[in-house]
């Protein structure tokens, strides 16, 4: 497997020199979905399934935009969100392909409503 970055560039190409020239991209310095789902693979084989659910985790938010995953993140912190708020944005990750993320949504949902922690 080639290793490669968010943009399809080869990691090799990912240098301090590309990075002085003004040669790289942000999506230059971003691990690809490929490379994440590779590791979650090597991860699970090993033995180690939390890890590998992880990077499977990593693989699919790397589909999402900035803007998302930072509303992701506002919506999950404690007292922010309701149940009916957080099923939603699971909603919206199954529909941008991010399965296992809005698993975890449904599971923080679940854990805030038995401890009191929604809004």
């Amino acid at each position: 497997m080639t290793i490669a970055a968010h943009s399809g560039r080869s990691v090799s190409e990912v240098t301090v020199a590309a990075a002085r020239a003004g040669d790289l991209v942000l999506d230059d310095i971003r691990i690809s979905r490929d490379t994440l789902l590779a590791q979650a693979e090597t991860a699970e084989r090993t033995g180690s399934a939390q890890l590998g659910l992880n990077l499977r985790r990593a693989a699919e938010m790397t589909a999402l935009g900035a803007e998302d995953m930072l509303a992701a993140y506002e919506a999950l912190r404690p007292g922010r969100s309701t149940f009916a708020e957080l099923e939603d944005l699971a909603g919206r990750l199954d529909a941008q392909d991010a399965r296992h993320c809005a698993e975890l949504v449904r599971e923080a949902a679940a854990a805030y409503r038995r401890r009191g922690l929604l809004r």
